[in-house]
């Protein structure tokens, strides 16, 4: 997976800078792989490096609740009793 999202950053990369090549002689080829390779940085590469990251991890532990407000509070009395 890790070496996946790799190939997909750096195909995106390639085929922006590759846009960007082009444009002065083409327009419409150069804005044809820019777009394609932003296409695939955000829509396909950004929904698999959310998916590694976050596998695996309760999403309630990083919810601001009731009890993780009370923890945080009381952290923070003991940090300052110190």
């Amino acid at each position: 997976m890790k070496y996946l999202l790799q190939l997909l950053v750096l195909l995106s990369v390639f085929g922006i800078s590759y846009g960007f090549y082009l444009r002065p002689e083409d327009i419409q080829k150069g804005d044809l792989f820019i777009g394609l390779s932003l296409v695939l940085l955000f829509f396909m590469t950004m929904p698999i490096f959310i998916y590694r990251r976050w596998k695996g991890k309760d999403v309630k532990d990083y919810m601001l609740s009731k009890e993780n407000i009370l923890k945080m509070r009381e952290y923070n009395d003991s940090k300052e009793k110190k």
